[in-house]
């Protein structure tokens, strides 16, 4: 806490206590509070009403931003054959196969999400110890094991994001940068409620969405009105 200091104190300070924003008021307020230098992640914080420890409501997959990230993606694909053409047109940084392995086992960590056909998943499970910890393992749910690679790499380039709700029932979304033009920004956030909302499991009972924050890289969280968030969702 004491690292905060007074900017953050200041910026705490603008958001209204008790007070739940609508959505359209959390995007304006978020370049007030939000102090960094460079141009911070903007992010939604959901808490579930889900007990992640049933597998059966352990949410998880991704969602494309309409706008991306505003960043560059680094996108590997592990494949073989007439893959690795598919994936080379798509835009793929990187394309291998077992050398792919090799490197990545060398250290070599220079990319932001792979993608694997599902015959090489058994190559891809030797390095799952150095991917899992990143976030960086290929999964059916997230569309990141395919044998459609083009498909799969331009969505990673476009703007797909991941997200998997945590053990305590959280789940984070980044939705692009604060300085993307509000415009922008609602509709990447609106495509982020929609995956959330969506991934609704049918066995979840009571208060699905239990809260909702936004939030960037460097800021005080601001609490959204979960109505208002909700209706934001065209589900």
């Amino acid at each position: 806490m004491a690292n905060r200091g007074k900017k953050y104190d200041a910026a705490r300070a603008r958001i209204e206590a008790d007070k739940k924003y609508t959505l359209d008021e959390g995007l304006q307020l978020l370049p007030e509070v939000t102090f960094a230098k460079f141009n911070a992640t903007a992010q939604l914080s959901f808490r579930l009403g889900v007990d992640p420890a049933k597998a059966d409501q352990m949410i998880r997959g991704a969602v494309v931003l309409p706008h991306g990230l505003g960043k560059t993606i680094r996108v590997v694909v592990v494949a073989k054959g007439e893959k690795v053409k598919e994936a080379e047109e798509a835009g793929a940084d990187v394309v291998g196969a077992e050398d792919l392995i090799e490197r990545i086992q060398g250290g070599w960590l220079e990319f932001d999400s792979m993608i694997a056909t599902p015959d090489m998943m058994g190559q891809v499970g030797k390095i799952g110890r150095v991917l899992g910890p990143r976030g960086l393992m290929p999964n059916p749910k997230t569309g990141t094991v395919t044998f459609d690679v083009g498909k799969a790499v331009s969505e990673a380039k476009a703007g797909k994001v991941e997200y998997r709700v945590d053990k305590t029932g959280n789940l984070h979304l980044a939705i692009g940068k604060v300085q993307f033009e509000t415009a922008k920004l609602r509709e990447n956030a609106v495509a982020a409620i929609e995956a959330v909302v969506r991934a609704k499991p049918a066995t979840a009972k009571g208060v699905y969405m239990k809260s909702v924050t936004l939030s960037s890289s460097m800021s005080p969280g601001i609490p959204l009105d979960q109505a208002d968030v909700q209706s934001a969702a065209k589900v």
